[in-house]
């Protein structure tokens, strides 16, 4: 055994008595590590521009903290900046602190939310964050909900629940329905419940990047002349490229009058929804049977920070229950392991909790109310004579230049793309309906008034 890995042996675990200094060393060292790396950003820009991060993998032997330590610092160092101003690419904010300590408390802890005797206390905790959610959005005392790692398995548990609700688990006709601006990751759930692509219908939008009601109704028809079945349409809750919102009533309409299950993709603009803000068609999400929500898009909590909230709990218990014969579980506790397709889950809810016990509604509205006034700010100022503008009532919004064709306008998202990055602003660029655009994220708290003229003064 080499002296590293004697050393090493203070550090393997920590100890169930006495003071566990080694693991208090460690942590103020990563600490220390990390603000410094957040004190940085100004003059490292978002992304670092010469990466010379090299992975090692393990060898026979242990390395040293010491060695280990100037790996960390290479990898932090080389890795995506989202505290910097000009991280405005995509929907990715700088972390809320007290949310990074829920992440610290919750790797301490290593508690399962599998069971209820795995994680008594955030059992609890994940019910009563879910319950105050459905409460917040309208739902009555019937409904409840789950955390999940990601907005695309919070999706999936909703469709899976939708198709199983319906009786439709084998059925090969089995479909449904979702606009052709919601997220791609539908594709990915549509494989993972083992349909085919002509089981995931798409409706077209319309100019303002809404599904259009008179082409839903269509697409209804004629997959009922097609003997086709509809489990679930999804309605979104902001579009990626430009913020949209999806008219939820009246979809809600068409679904009760067919008896279909309506779930929402709520992954950017869902949390608007327990607020008072004044915004467009994110009223009405309690006419939902399901609605998927992501904190860590825009508040700031560490990833992952995922939930969805049904209508009725039961759903979710019939759906994924199938016993935990090896868990003692006492008849009344429910064991939140069986409300998803997740066992094994970690205690993510803790990051949650803590962050919007810290801001509080006035709070959790300011973060959202800023990131519309600086897209507003933002847009306005956008040269129009120059570009084309798309975007909706949220934070987001996309553009083009005028008056290019399309080999013309890719090449110069590219580029100017690239320029933007040398001025440490980074924006994204997306490839909607056949063609790139430039996009802007501000869900950034630390973009100033200042730093969005410094954009436009680059683009204008």
């Amino acid at each position: 055994m080499t002296s590293d890995s004697i050393n090493n042996q203070k550090y393997l675990f920590p100890k169930y008595s006495g003071n566990n200094e080694s693991l208090f060393i460690l942590l103020n060292r990563t600490s220390e590590i990390i603000c410094k790396w957040f004190s940085d950003a100004d003059k490292l820009g978002p992304i670092p521009i010469d990466s010379k991060f090299e992975c090692s993998v393990p060898g026979e032997y242990g390395k040293s903290v010491d060695v280990l330590f100037s790996e960390i610092e290479s990898l932090i160092y080389s890795s995506f900046n989202p505290v910097h101003p000009g991280s405005l690419a995509h929907l990715d904010p700088p972390p809320l602190i007290i949310s990074i300590l829920g992440d610290l408390i919750a790797a301490g802890l290593n508690n399962n939310l599998l069971a209820h005797e795995l994680s008594p206390s955030i059992s609890i905790l994940e019910e009563t964050i879910c319950k105050w959610f459905s409460i917040k959005l309208g739902f009555s005392n019937l409904a409840g909900g789950v955390a999940a790692s990601g907005g695309t398995l919070s999706n999936l548990n909703a469709l899976v629940a939708a198709r199983n609700s319906a009786g439709l688990e084998t059925d090969p006709k089995a479909v449904y329905v979702i606009s052709e601006e919601a997220h791609s990751s539908f594709e990915k759930c549509n494989r993972i419940m083992g349909l085919g692509k002509n089981n995931l219908i798409k409706v077209k939008t319309d100019k303002d990047g809404c599904m259009d009601m008179i082409e839903l109704k269509k697409t209804i028809d004629k997959c009922s002349n097609d003997g086709k079945k509809i489990f679930a349409i999804v309605a979104t809750l902001g579009t990626t490229v430009r913020g949209a919102i999806d008219p939820i009533d009246k979809i809600s309409r068409i679904c009760n009058e067919r008896n279909i299950w309506l779930h929402i993709d709520g992954s950017i603009g869902g949390i608007f929804s327990i607020t008072n803000l004044s915004i467009n068609r994110i009223n009405n999400v309690d006419l939902a049977n399901s609605i998927t929500i992501n904190p860590q898009k825009i508040l700031g909590i560490t990833k992952t920070s995922s939930i969805l909230i049904v209508s009725n709990i039961e759903i979710l218990k019939n759906t994924f229950s199938t016993g935990l014969p090896y868990v003692s579980t006492e008849n009344d506790l429910l064991n939140r392991g069986e409300l998803g397709i997740q066992g094994s889950r970690p205690a993510e809810i803790i990051k949650l909790w803590l962050g919007l016990r810290f801001l509080g509604m006035r709070g959790i509205e300011n973060v959202l109310n800023s990131s519309i006034e600086r897209r507003i700010l933002f847009e306005n100022n956008l040269d129009t004579a120059k570009y084309d503008i798309y975007s909706g009532p949220l934070h987001i919004i996309s553009f083009i230049p005028k008056g290019m064709n399309k080999n013309e306008s890719d090449l110069w998202t590219l580029n100017k793309r690239i320029n933007l990055m040398k001025n440490h602003f980074m924006i994204s660029r997306p490839l909607f309906k056949n063609r790139y655009y430039l996009r802007a994220v501000f869900g950034n708290y630390n973009t100033s008034e200042s730093h969005v003229n410094d954009l436009l003064k680059l683009l204008n």
